[in-house]
């Protein structure tokens, strides 16, 4: 019985995964305001970030169809300092030419209950308030409130852009201490 390609997947990001989000995420770093990087990151910087997110505990989710990636997305905590132990920011990308399928949704859905296993208590996302409708309207369908906006705070492509702080209380069922 031959697997079905065209049912996508969430599952837990590996190595190999990461030569496939390199160029998911230069996409937008090139064209958008998805990202305020300016320059896409390489291959060793990509590797220290999964390796940072997941030695902390947190999830690095990609989005698949057979054996291609189609998005991924991950969170990591919000500041460094030990108040924010539980309270994380995310990050999310789907491939341009597998948008409006679902994929974001099923990456959201799933990093949100697979961060609320790891500990996480409060969701943060920071998002541009141009060219990211669809970021928008995807936390808010997760349930993802506006928390506050920062004004003319990034300069990319030309032109200033406010940013939105989205924020999503995630379940409080068994919560780990935070660590010390």
């Amino acid at each position: 019985m031959s697997q079905d390609s065209s049912v996508i997947t969430v599952r837990p990001a590996l190595v190999s995964d990461l030569s496939a989000v390199e160029p998911i995420y230069a996409h937008y770093v090139r064209t958008s305001l998805a990202t305020f990087e300016t320059t896409p990151p390489d291959a060793a910087w990509w590797l220290a970030r999964f390796d940072a997110i997941t030695s902390a505990g947190w999830p690095f989710l990609v989005a698949v169809e057979g054996d291609e990636v189609l998005g991924y997305a991950y969170v990591a905590q919000y500041r460094p300092r030990p108040a924010y132990a539980r309270t994380v920011e995310n990050s999310i990308y789907v491939e341009p030419g597998a948008a409006g399928r679902g994929v974001g949704t099923a990456l959201l859905s799933a990093l949100l209950a697979s961060a609320a296993e790891a500990g996480a208590r409060e969701v943060i996302a920071v998002v541009a308030t141009e060219d990211t409708a669809a970021s928008q309207a995807l936390h808010a369908r997760a349930g993802f409130v506006e928390a506050g906006r920062l004004r003319g705070v990034g300069f990319k492509l030309g032109r200033w852009s406010d940013t939105l702080l989205l924020q999503l209380s995630l379940p409080r069922g068994r919560q780990p201490a935070p660590p010390h």
